[in-house]
């Protein structure tokens, strides 16, 4: 099962067994507990719903503490489903970085760092006005178009709050996954903040493969 939850460490640079010196994030991902397995005949679809993270058991509401007491495992801090790549998973089972190769290719699902407020430039990487001192528009959004709609039309471009997306990074390379830490090592950038919670799963984007030579 390439599903699993972690949390984002940081970031760094590693060397390749093909000699290659690539930015990579690192990622603890699990152990993970499968939860439940949900079933068509019971519940209309098939899933799995993995838990991860330790958490007290004065910290979880009495209604997931009866859920898990229920499956018969110990409470955790998040719980996601999953719906593709669960043939075979049952309720208990632990998943771990060990189903992953390097090589694989996965997408990242995280919430995405909060900016705040943001004016045009930043939000949306408007080019600014001139720097000169008779501009009088340096970094203000300029006109917002027609002045009699007496709204703000949908989907216009303007200054508001920046961040707290959920975020999906798609097609990311699987450089390494250390099994004695649960550490997964992905090439590239991964959505979020340090500490944050992250969704791995394979990817629905894989590379082509490439068109023989004629």
């Amino acid at each position: 099962m390439k599903n699993i939850l972690g949390r984002k460490v940081g970031m760094t640079s590693v060397f390749t067994e093909d000699g290659r010196y690539v930015p990579v994030t690192v990622i603890e991902a699990g152990p993970c507990t499968v939860v439940e397995r949900r079933t068509k005949e019971k519940h209309g679809y098939e899933a799995v719903a993995l838990a991860f993270g330790d958490v007290r058991k004065a910290g979880v509401t009495r209604a997931l503490a009866g859920h898990y007491k229920k499956n018969g495992v110990e409470p955790k801090r998040y719980v996601r489903e999953f719906r593709t790549g669960i043939d075979g998973v049952e309720a208990g089972t632990t998943v771990t970085v060990e189903a992953f190769s390097p090589g694989d290719r996965v997408d990242v699902v995280g919430i995405s760092k909060g900016h705040g407020f943001s004016g045009g430039i930043k939000r949306h990487n408007f080019s600014g006005g001139g720097a000169s001192h008779g501009s009088m528009i340096h970094r203000q959004p300029a006109s917002n178009g027609d002045t009699n709609a007496g709204r703000t039309v949908k989907g216009s471009r303007r200054p508001g709050h920046f961040g707290v997306d959920r975020t999906t990074h798609q097609n990311l390379e699987v450089i390494r996954a250390d099994a004695e830490r649960n550490l997964l090592l992905l090439r590239g950038p991964v959505p979020g903040p340090k500490n944050g919670l992250v969704i791995v799963k394979s990817t629905v984007k894989p590379n082509r493969a490439p068109a023989e030579a004629k």
